[in-house]
Protein backbone atom coordinates (compact mmCIF):
# COMPACT_ATOMS: atom_id res chain seq x y z
CA UNK A 1 0.00 0.00 0.00
CA UNK A 2 1.44 3.44 -0.94
CA UNK A 3 2.74 5.44 2.05
CA UNK A 4 0.54 8.43 1.26
CA UNK A 5 -2.57 6.22 1.40
CA UNK A 6 -1.46 4.73 4.69
CA UNK A 7 -0.93 8.23 6.01
CA UNK A 8 -4.39 9.21 4.83
CA UNK A 9 -5.95 6.31 6.68
CA UNK A 10 -4.11 7.27 9.84
CA UNK A 11 -5.39 10.84 9.53
CA UNK A 12 -8.91 9.57 9.03
CA UNK A 13 -8.56 7.38 12.11
CA UNK A 14 -7.38 10.40 14.11
CA UNK A 15 -10.42 12.33 12.92
CA UNK A 16 -12.71 9.60 14.25
CA UNK A 17 -11.04 9.70 17.68
CA UNK A 18 -11.34 13.48 17.80
CA UNK A 19 -15.02 13.27 16.86
CA UNK A 20 -15.64 10.95 19.80
CA UNK A 21 -14.30 13.63 22.13
CA UNK A 22 -16.20 16.39 20.38
CA UNK A 23 -19.43 14.44 20.82
CA UNK A 24 -18.95 14.66 24.58
CA UNK A 25 -19.05 18.47 24.43
CA UNK A 26 -22.60 19.74 24.78
CA UNK A 27 -23.78 23.25 23.95
CA UNK A 28 -26.96 24.04 25.92
CA UNK A 29 -29.20 26.98 24.98
CA UNK A 30 -31.76 27.86 27.66
CA UNK A 31 -35.17 29.36 26.78
CA UNK A 32 -33.95 30.90 23.54
CA UNK A 33 -36.43 33.51 22.29
CA UNK A 34 -35.41 34.01 18.66
CA UNK A 35 -35.13 30.89 16.45
CA UNK A 36 -32.56 32.69 14.27
CA UNK A 37 -30.18 32.60 17.22
CA UNK A 38 -30.57 28.83 17.43
CA UNK A 39 -29.63 28.52 13.76
CA UNK A 40 -26.73 30.93 14.21
CA UNK A 41 -25.47 28.95 17.20
CA UNK A 42 -25.66 25.70 15.21
CA UNK A 43 -23.61 27.28 12.42
CA UNK A 44 -21.03 28.57 14.93
CA UNK A 45 -20.76 25.10 16.45
CA UNK A 46 -20.22 23.35 13.14
CA UNK A 47 -17.59 25.92 12.14
CA UNK A 48 -15.58 24.74 15.16
CA UNK A 49 -16.36 21.02 14.93
CA UNK A 50 -18.99 20.74 17.67
CA UNK A 51 -22.14 18.70 17.12
CA UNK A 52 -24.07 18.24 20.37
CA UNK A 53 -26.82 20.89 20.74
CA UNK A 54 -29.39 20.82 23.55
CA UNK A 55 -32.35 23.23 23.63
CA UNK A 56 -34.09 23.84 26.96
CA UNK A 57 -37.69 24.91 26.31
CA UNK A 58 -37.02 27.16 23.30
CA UNK A 59 -39.71 29.81 22.79
CA UNK A 60 -40.14 29.07 19.07
CA UNK A 61 -38.70 25.91 17.58
CA UNK A 62 -38.72 24.21 15.10
CA UNK A 63 -38.85 27.30 12.89
CA UNK A 64 -37.87 28.22 9.31
CA UNK A 65 -35.70 31.09 10.57
CA UNK A 66 -33.53 28.66 12.49
CA UNK A 67 -32.95 26.57 9.36
CA UNK A 68 -32.19 29.66 7.28
CA UNK A 69 -29.61 30.98 9.77
CA UNK A 70 -27.99 27.55 10.17
CA UNK A 71 -26.93 27.55 6.49
CA UNK A 72 -24.79 24.42 6.09
CA UNK A 73 -25.29 23.27 9.67
CA UNK A 74 -28.79 21.82 9.26
CA UNK A 75 -27.51 18.46 10.48
CA UNK A 76 -26.69 20.02 13.87
CA UNK A 77 -30.26 21.33 14.09
CA UNK A 78 -31.80 18.05 12.97
CA UNK A 79 -29.95 16.19 15.72
CA UNK A 80 -30.60 18.81 18.42
CA UNK A 81 -32.28 17.49 21.56
CA UNK A 82 -35.17 19.45 23.06
CA UNK A 83 -35.54 19.05 26.84
CA UNK A 84 -37.75 20.53 29.53
CA UNK A 85 -35.17 21.69 32.08
CA UNK A 86 -31.53 22.49 32.67
CA UNK A 87 -31.35 19.52 35.03
CA UNK A 88 -32.39 17.22 32.19
CA UNK A 89 -29.85 18.78 29.83
CA UNK A 90 -26.86 18.33 32.17
CA UNK A 91 -27.83 15.24 34.19
CA UNK A 92 -25.12 12.96 32.72
CA UNK A 93 -22.40 15.65 32.54
CA UNK A 94 -19.51 15.75 35.00
CA UNK A 95 -18.40 19.29 34.16
CA UNK A 96 -20.86 22.17 33.74
CA UNK A 97 -19.80 25.71 32.85
CA UNK A 98 -22.28 28.58 32.67
CA UNK A 99 -21.87 31.85 30.80
CA UNK A 100 -22.35 34.95 32.92
CA UNK A 101 -22.18 38.61 31.89
CA UNK A 102 -22.18 40.14 35.36
CA UNK A 103 -20.86 39.67 38.87
CA UNK A 104 -23.11 37.83 41.30
CA UNK A 105 -23.99 38.53 44.93
CA UNK A 106 -22.04 35.45 45.95
CA UNK A 107 -18.84 35.12 43.87
CA UNK A 108 -18.40 31.86 41.97
CA UNK A 109 -15.24 30.30 40.51
CA UNK A 110 -14.72 32.34 37.34
CA UNK A 111 -12.63 31.44 34.29
CA UNK A 112 -11.89 33.31 31.08
CA UNK A 113 -12.74 32.01 27.58
CA UNK A 114 -9.23 30.62 26.99
CA UNK A 115 -9.32 28.67 30.26
CA UNK A 116 -12.86 27.56 29.45
CA UNK A 117 -11.83 26.08 26.12
CA UNK A 118 -8.84 24.27 27.62
CA UNK A 119 -10.84 22.90 30.56
CA UNK A 120 -13.68 21.65 28.37
CA UNK A 121 -11.38 20.02 25.83
CA UNK A 122 -9.24 18.33 28.48
CA UNK A 123 -12.16 16.93 30.46
CA UNK A 124 -14.10 15.78 27.39
CA UNK A 125 -11.41 13.12 27.00
CA UNK A 126 -12.95 11.26 29.93
CA UNK A 127 -16.56 12.37 30.42
CA UNK A 128 -19.38 14.53 29.11
CA UNK A 129 -19.26 18.28 29.61
CA UNK A 130 -21.84 21.03 29.14
CA UNK A 131 -21.53 24.71 28.30
CA UNK A 132 -24.67 26.69 29.18
CA UNK A 133 -25.93 29.83 27.45
CA UNK A 134 -28.88 31.75 28.87
CA UNK A 135 -31.71 33.86 27.52
CA UNK A 136 -30.99 36.69 25.12
CA UNK A 137 -32.38 39.37 27.46
CA UNK A 138 -31.25 38.20 30.89
CA UNK A 139 -28.91 35.23 30.62
CA UNK A 140 -28.99 32.35 33.08
CA UNK A 141 -30.84 32.62 36.38
CA UNK A 142 -28.96 32.45 39.68
CA UNK A 143 -30.45 29.01 40.31
CA UNK A 144 -29.15 27.75 36.95
CA UNK A 145 -25.71 29.26 37.53
CA UNK A 146 -25.55 27.56 40.93
CA UNK A 147 -25.62 24.21 39.13
CA UNK A 148 -22.33 25.07 37.38
CA UNK A 149 -18.81 24.27 38.51
CA UNK A 150 -17.44 27.41 36.85
CA UNK A 151 -18.74 30.61 35.30
CA UNK A 152 -17.15 32.02 32.16
CA UNK A 153 -17.23 35.68 31.20
CA UNK A 154 -16.33 37.05 27.76
CA UNK A 155 -14.45 40.32 28.37
CA UNK A 156 -16.13 42.50 25.77
CA UNK A 157 -15.99 46.29 25.40
CA UNK A 158 -17.46 47.72 28.65
CA UNK A 159 -19.01 50.58 26.67
CA UNK A 160 -20.93 48.08 24.52
CA UNK A 161 -20.80 44.73 26.28
CA UNK A 162 -23.97 43.05 24.99
CA UNK A 163 -23.13 40.01 22.85
CA UNK A 164 -25.52 38.28 20.48
CA UNK A 165 -26.20 34.71 21.62
CA UNK A 166 -24.80 33.11 18.46
CA UNK A 167 -21.72 35.33 18.71
CA UNK A 168 -21.10 34.18 22.28
CA UNK A 169 -21.40 30.56 21.14
CA UNK A 170 -18.91 31.31 18.34
CA UNK A 171 -16.35 32.86 20.71
CA UNK A 172 -16.36 29.96 23.19
CA UNK A 173 -16.56 27.29 20.48
CA UNK A 174 -13.50 28.90 18.91
CA UNK A 175 -11.59 28.62 22.19
CA UNK A 176 -12.51 24.92 22.40
CA UNK A 177 -11.23 24.52 18.84
CA UNK A 178 -7.97 26.28 19.66
CA UNK A 179 -7.52 24.04 22.71
CA UNK A 180 -8.00 20.96 20.51
CA UNK A 181 -5.31 22.20 18.11
CA UNK A 182 -2.93 22.97 20.98
CA UNK A 183 -3.54 19.48 22.33
CA UNK A 184 -2.78 17.93 18.95
CA UNK A 185 0.54 19.82 18.92
CA UNK A 186 1.36 18.61 22.43
CA UNK A 187 1.01 22.08 23.98
CA UNK A 188 -1.92 21.35 26.27
CA UNK A 189 -1.07 19.51 29.50
CA UNK A 190 -3.35 16.63 30.36
CA UNK A 191 -5.30 16.67 33.62
CA UNK A 192 -3.93 14.56 36.43
CA UNK A 193 -5.46 11.09 36.42
CA UNK A 194 -7.88 10.34 39.25
CA UNK A 195 -8.84 6.97 40.70
CA UNK A 196 -12.60 7.60 40.44
CA UNK A 197 -14.73 9.31 37.76
CA UNK A 198 -16.18 12.71 38.70
CA UNK A 199 -19.78 12.77 39.86
CA UNK A 200 -22.40 13.66 37.26
CA UNK A 201 -24.60 16.74 37.62
CA UNK A 202 -27.65 14.52 38.15
CA UNK A 203 -26.12 12.60 41.05
CA UNK A 204 -24.73 15.83 42.51
CA UNK A 205 -28.23 17.31 42.47
CA UNK A 206 -29.54 14.30 44.44
CA UNK A 207 -26.73 14.85 46.95
CA UNK A 208 -27.67 18.52 47.45
CA UNK A 209 -31.32 17.57 47.98
CA UNK A 210 -30.23 14.94 50.52
CA UNK A 211 -27.95 17.44 52.28
CA UNK A 212 -30.69 20.09 52.50
CA UNK A 213 -33.19 17.60 53.95
CA UNK A 214 -30.68 16.36 56.53
CA UNK A 215 -29.76 19.88 57.62
CA UNK A 216 -33.48 20.64 57.93
CA UNK A 217 -34.01 17.53 60.08
CA UNK A 218 -31.14 18.72 62.30
CA UNK A 219 -32.80 22.17 62.62
CA UNK A 220 -29.61 23.60 61.16
CA UNK A 221 -31.38 24.83 58.04
CA UNK A 222 -34.70 26.70 57.99
CA UNK A 223 -36.38 26.64 54.56
CA UNK A 224 -38.40 29.71 55.57
CA UNK A 225 -35.22 31.68 56.27
CA UNK A 226 -32.46 30.14 54.10
CA UNK A 227 -29.99 33.07 54.23
CA UNK A 228 -28.01 31.78 51.20
CA UNK A 229 -26.95 28.67 53.14
CA UNK A 230 -27.76 26.21 50.37
CA UNK A 231 -26.11 28.44 47.77
CA UNK A 232 -22.88 28.57 49.75
CA UNK A 233 -22.96 24.81 50.31
CA UNK A 234 -23.39 24.32 46.56
CA UNK A 235 -20.43 26.59 45.88
CA UNK A 236 -18.28 24.65 48.34
CA UNK A 237 -18.97 21.23 46.84
CA UNK A 238 -18.92 22.45 43.23
CA UNK A 239 -15.50 23.97 43.86
CA UNK A 240 -14.29 20.67 45.35
CA UNK A 241 -15.29 18.70 42.21
CA UNK A 242 -16.19 15.51 44.07
CA UNK A 243 -15.91 12.09 42.47
CA UNK A 244 -18.56 9.36 42.52
CA UNK A 245 -17.07 7.53 45.49
CA UNK A 246 -16.87 10.69 47.60
CA UNK A 247 -20.52 11.52 46.94
CA UNK A 248 -21.51 7.95 47.78
CA UNK A 249 -19.62 8.18 51.10
CA UNK A 250 -21.20 11.53 51.99
CA UNK A 251 -24.69 10.30 51.15
CA UNK A 252 -24.10 7.25 53.34
CA UNK A 253 -23.05 9.61 56.14
CA UNK A 254 -26.19 11.72 55.67
CA UNK A 255 -28.37 8.60 55.76
CA UNK A 256 -26.75 7.52 59.05
CA UNK A 257 -27.40 10.97 60.54
CA UNK A 258 -31.05 10.79 59.47
CA UNK A 259 -31.44 7.34 61.09
CA UNK A 260 -30.03 8.64 64.37
CA UNK A 261 -32.36 11.66 64.24
CA UNK A 262 -35.39 9.40 63.78
CA UNK A 263 -34.41 7.34 66.84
Amino acid sequence: MPPQIMGYELIERDKVSVTERQEKIRIVLVNTTHPGNIGGAARAMKNMGLVELYLVEPREYPAPRAIWRAAGARDVLENAKIVQSVDEAIADCSLVIGTSARERRIPWPLINPRQCGERIWAEADGHKVALLFGREDRGLTNEELHKCHYHVHIPSNPEYSSLNLATAVQVLSYEIRMASLADADGNLPSLQEWDQPPVTAGDLEFFHEHLAKTMEDLNFYDPENPKQLLTRMRRLFNRTRMDQMEVSILRGLLSSVQRIIKK
